[in-house]
């Protein structure tokens, strides 16, 4: 299953018009609840940054955060980093539509970005799981940021954080594929992934579970399910509205309890490191 086949015609149909991206950015906040645990982290770092902050949006596709985080102070100055040419276009052109003049985007490979101290923040949601030379990266965000800086990541974990599942069991004669075929590896041990930060050069380093048990059935509501129907055909659009009409407070009530909760596992990892 690829997510790019619905990627696409939902960036196609949300670029018409700045209002119909804003659109989808309060719905992405809504039903992702990865921006809720994220979202968290972000306001708990600017509640100590009020003043002027360098940040970087490390692989930040649609822009959502980006555009969170400049528009929560006008002195931040946001650098949206990508792999992908359109995605850094259609920012752009967002951003410059919607006046937002504190955010910029380029393209950029993680593993051989190579700035040395620039940043107060690094943020990177669901990032580090497409990349093979991950090592490479956090040596990379280290080195990127000031002293003193943070680095937040979100990524699946390895309790099962790209919902791998056995295709025999399904009668397709495959085993251990990822529901999620971009990755390139399933997800973090939450011991494995501190260690490794360790290695580059942090100095401090924590890490939480999310998706525990409310999240990881919000997940197969709000997206799974979804998702693996578009896939099937395109009909499904048209029905897709329904759909989440009834779905939709269940999975608000599901993501606050997870976000309030605390996971002794969870398919989610949220991970936070000091330079």
């Amino acid at each position: 299953m690829h997510y790019d086949t619905i990627k696409h015609p939902l960036g196609r149909f949300f670029n018409l018009h700045p209002l119909l991206r804003i659109i989808f950015y309060k719905l992405l906040n809504l039903l992702l609840l990865r921006t809720w645990h994220v979202k968290k982290a972000l306001r708990k770092w600017a509640s100590k940054h009020p003043g002027p902050a360098s940040i970087l949006d490390a692989g930040m596709g649609f822009g959502q955060y980006s555009y969170l985080l400049a528009r929560l102070n006008p002195d931040y100055q946001v650098l949206g980093v990508d792999l992908k040419e359109e995605q850094v276009t259609d920012c752009t052109e967002f951003f410059r539509k919607a006046g937002l003049r504190n955010a910029n985007f380029q393209m950029a490979d993680l593993e051989k970005f190579d700035i040395k101290e620039q940043f107060d923040l690094i943020l990177s949601v669901d990032v580090m799981e497409h990349i093979p030379d991950d090592n490479a990266v956090f040596r990379n965000f280290y080195q990127a940021l000031k002293p003193g800086g943070q680095l937040i990541i979100s990524t699946p974990s390895d309790q099962g954080g790209s919902d791998v599942h056995s295709h025999e069991e399904e009668g397709k004669g495959e085993s251990n594929r990822s529901f999620i075929s971009e990755h390139v590896r399933d997800g973090y041990n939450i011991a494995g992934i501190q260690e490794q930060l360790q290695r580059a050069g942090f100095s401090r380093t924590e890490a939480v579970y999310t998706y525990g048990t409310p999240g990881k059935i919000s997940w197969k509501l709000s997206m799974k399910y979804p998702i693996l129907m578009l896939n099937a055909s395109r009909l499904f659009f048209i029905i897709l509205p329904l759909y989440y009409l009834l779905t939709f407070p269940f999975c608000l009530i599901l993501n606050g309890l997870d976000v309030k909760g605390n996971h002794r596992t969870g398919t989610g990892l949220l991970v936070k490191a000091w330079k």
